[in-house]
């Protein structure tokens, strides 16, 4: 619905709702309607419900003033939001804005993103040549959770806020346009000679607002104390219910015992006059040329008998009480009793018209930027989906006309072409039909021949890993490659490791990846035991780029085996290589880089045959096998085992009875030998899981990758203008290496 083009200043108080319309007439302000809503209780008492009196004052708001469509500004109490103000350094006005929010950042204790915040340059700014050469800004914030908690009620009557603003900024508003505007239009701010400046006292249900303006500039500052204050005291001194003692407060001349009265409110008075003598004493600290002439007071608790001459008389200055307003015409408004006895309540409402007619100095406004964003779409609606329906019409019209001309052809013109067409059609779809035929033979061939020709070295690949895992696993190099017994070599003393199972399992590329975030920090943490065991520093290359461990990629088989170990020796010559070290230094390092394994165990080189001729023996290190990923999976500690020695003899007991028979009593029993075998060996136990990733490889593709390495060695060589060592003569006979490889496979 339109908007009329006068305005609402609506100040929702503690203790009542107060409203005043306003319109501009000839350049004039002029007072339309009022209205003052009290509510049955002041909304800090604790049995009071805020938001249903508020919701039910402004719904008599509204029943009282035909449904308002005109515009609305609403005010904040002071303490809600921020205010600064500051001087920016001499700078281009275009820069202004950059510099306030370095200055919000700095300012405002939340994230900007979580503020509703303006700025506004101050009236006598001095700009020149679009430089702001001697200026103040003034910034205003306020939580945006904040401002929308205060517009709520609005919104839940279906009224929409078109301006926010501070209570303080809406005083001053009324006090520069009412009171200073000769001023402001005819003289030049000199900071070094300013005019004169006023102090407006605005005493509030349970706070007060002091602001020190001089028009161009202004200083403001909260106070906790305001009206309510004078009813507690008497509520708590007097012996007195809330109620009655408010109602003493209003009518104090008319008392049994006013001196009483008076009496008992002398604290709360010489508290307000300490906190407003302390704000101006600050006040004229920060600015020392200001020279404060008079003491404007407003709000209905000036109402009470004897303040306004207290303040004065304490505080040394001219005080006016501002209950008539200058330049706010509109004589039927207000010469009504009921508004000139609540005149001086009307202030802030009377600045925030003069804020939505653009009679104002300052008009930043704290509307919520997303709400402003929300208006705007919702305003051009309308033009938008009229703009769409015209387009629409157009093009339909023009698709009308166009298929019109287009809908008829000439048939006997189009005869040979659709012919020629159709043909050309047909003799397309004959060979794409005979084209897909041969694909399917192609792929079938393929397909066969595959099978074929990879078959021999696929059928053999999990025979060459079992085989390939059986040479890798470290063994002791005994002399005649038997194991010793436990009494020529402990048990202790055997490197030797005992696989009881052998597991596989198959990953796709997903599973894989899930299997290996599970064991990062494991891969981590034993990489940097076995680098520890091993001796294997980092790199300086792998130190200065923070070398971390790839995750696998495609799919692979995991093998997990599972065995044990007797190399669990805690004498002082094994600390640091037993148990799961052991297990770090032999198993791991074997699967990992056997070129590093201890020479105390025989070279586990993979030796597997030719699948396509098994007299030709080729080596393998585990990579080239698919082997890759060797973890240590368990941390185990060692426990001790009793294993029966099979060469065990138990002693013999024999008795001889009176006369040589037997049955007789058992003769006692023999030494025991000191060489006797003993019963049981008690070694220390080692239990591990060991995992790896196999992806398998066949021969070809082995003996593919060595061509490929090959290659780039000799490209490698010829760059850098060297000769391969390995193709010189060594000296070595191929028969007899042949020979020594089939005696070691």
């Amino acid at each position: 619905m339109a908007k009329s083009s006068s305005v609402w200043g609506i100040e929702i108080g503690q203790s009542a709702l107060k409203a005043l319309r306003c319109s501009l007439v000839n350049d004039e302000v002029v007072a339309d309607a009022f209205d003052l809503i009290e509510y049955p209780k002041i909304l800090s008492q604790p049995e009071a419900d805020p938001e249903e009196m508020i919701a039910e004052a402004l719904n008599q708001l509204i029943e009282r003033n035909d449904g308002m469509n005109e515009k609305i500004c609403m005010s904040v109490p002071g303490q809600s939001g921020l205010s600064k103000f500051f001087k920016p350094p001499p700078v281009e006005v275009k820069k202004i804005a950059d510099l306030v929010r370095y200055e919000a950042r700095q300012q405002i204790p939340f994230d900007l993103s979580e503020v509703v915040w303006d700025y506004q340059m101050m009236p006598g700014s001095m700009v020149e040549d679009g430089y702001a050469l001697d200026c103040e800004v003034g910034l205003f914030a306020m939580k945006q959770q904040q401002a929308k908690r205060q517009m709520q009620p609005f919104n839940d009557a279906n009224l929409e806020v078109d301006v926010v603003q501070l209570a303080p900024i809406a005083l001053y508003n009324m006090v520069a346009y009412d009171r200073m505007n000769e001023r402001l239009e005819g003289e030049v701010f000199n900071s070094d000679d300013p005019p004169q400046s006023s102090v407006v006292l605005s005493i509030g249900t349970d706070s007060s607002d002091l602001i020190v303006t001089n028009g161009f500039r202004i200083w403001q500052r909260s106070m906790p104390i305001g009206g309510n204050h004078f009813t507690r005291q008497l509520t708590k001194d007097l012996k007195m219910t809330f109620a009655q003692a408010e109602h003493i407060k209003r009518n104090a001349r008319e008392a049994v015992d006013p001196k009483l009265i008076f009496q008992t409110m002398r604290p709360v008075f010489n508290d307000l006059v300490t906190e407003v003598q302390r704000s101006i004493g600050f006040f004229r600290s920060i600015d020392r040329k200001a020279d404060i002439g008079e003491l404007l007071v407003t709000g209905n608790t000036v109402k009470m008998p004897g303040l306004a001459a207290y303040l004065g008389k304490n505080l040394g200055f001219d005080v006016h009480v501002l209950d008539r307003f200058n330049r706010l015409g509109g004589e039927d408004v207000l010469s009504m009793p009921a508004f000139r006895d609540n005149a001086t309540t009307f202030a802030v409402c009377y600045g925030l018209c003069l804020q939505g007619l653009g009679q104002s100095q300052m008009h930043a406004s704290l509307v919520p930027q997303d709400i402003i964003t929300e208006r705007m779409i919702r305003a051009k609606k309308p033009w938008t989906v009229a703009g769409l329906a015209c387009l629409m019409f157009g093009l339909s019209t023009n698709f009308y006309f166009t298929q019109h001309s287009w809908q008829t052809s000439h048939k006997d013109i189009w005869k040979s072409s659709n012919t020629a067409v159709a043909n050309m059609a047909k003799y397309a779809d004959e060979h794409t039909s005979q084209d897909a035929d041969l694909e399917k033979t192609l792929t079938y061939l393929n397909a066969v021949g595959e099978e074929i020709a990879g078959d021999a070295d696929k059928r053999v690949l999990w025979m060459e890993l079992i085989r390939g895992v059986n040479q890798i696993i470290p063994r002791g190099n005994y002399p005649d490659g038997q194991l010793p017994s436990p009494k020529e070599l402990p048990y202790e003393q055997q490197i030797d490791f005992h696989i009881t199972s052998f597991e596989t399992k198959y990953y796709d590329e997903a599973s894989l990846t899930e299997w290996f975030e599970k064991r990062t920090k494991r891969f981590t943490d034993e990489d940097a035991d076995w680098r520890k065991v091993m001796n294997v520093p980092l790199t300086e290359e792998e130190k200065a780029a923070g070398v971390t461990i790839e995750p696998p990629t495609g799919p692979a088989w995991v093998i997990e085996l599972q065995g044990f170990h007797y190399f669990n020796d805690d004498s002082s010559a094994k600390i640091g290589l037993e148990g799961n070290n052991h297990t770090r230094r032999y198993l791991t390092t074997a699967f990992r880089d056997p070129s590093k394994l201890p020479d105390d165990v025989r070279n586990r080189v993979i030796r597997l045959p030719n699948p396509n001729d098994p007299n030709d023996i080729d080596e393998y290190t585990p990579a080239e096998l698919g082997i890759s990923y060797p973890l240590m999976l368990n941390v185990e500690d060692a426990y001790e085992v009793k294993i029966p020695n099979p060469d065990y003899e138990p002693p013999l007991t024999t008795g001889t009875g009176p006369g040589g028979f037997s049955g007789g009593p058992a003769a006692a029993p023999a030494e025991p030998d000191p060489d006797a075998e003993p019963q049981f060996f008690t070694p220390k136990r080692m239990d591990f899981v060991f995992q790896f990733l196999w992806k398998p490889t066949t021969y070809a593709e082995r003996m593919e990758a060595r061509r490929l390495k090959a290659e780039e060695e000799k490209a490698l060589m010829e760059e850098n203008g060297t000769t391969d060592p390995a193709s010189e003569d060594s000296g070595t006979d191929p028969a007899a290496t042949d020979d020594s490889v089939a005696a070691n496979s």
